[in-house]
């Protein structure tokens, strides 16, 4: 009995603003301003697609940028 791989749970650009507590402009910003920012996934090839993030990868980050924090 194999067992299906785990699908990441994915989240669109107005979830990752509202967990940042930032604007999407905001996100987009920190996106083009931090190379370490989690790279979307694109739901198709139009220049307006909808774009999802990996939820586990954007809290590595924010827990990262936490730990940077203190070490700083």
């Amino acid at each position: 009995n194999a067992q299906a791989p785990t699908l990441p749970e994915l989240m669109t650009m107005a979830e990752v603003a509202l967990r940042m507590r930032r604007t999407r402009s905001g996100v987009d910003k920190l996106r083009a301003r931090d190379p370490s920012f989690p790279k979307p996934l694109k739901d198709g090839d139009d220049r307006r697609s909808r774009i999802y993030f990996v939820r586990q990868e954007i809290e590595a980050y924010l827990v990262a940028r936490l730990d940077a924090r203190a070490v700083a």
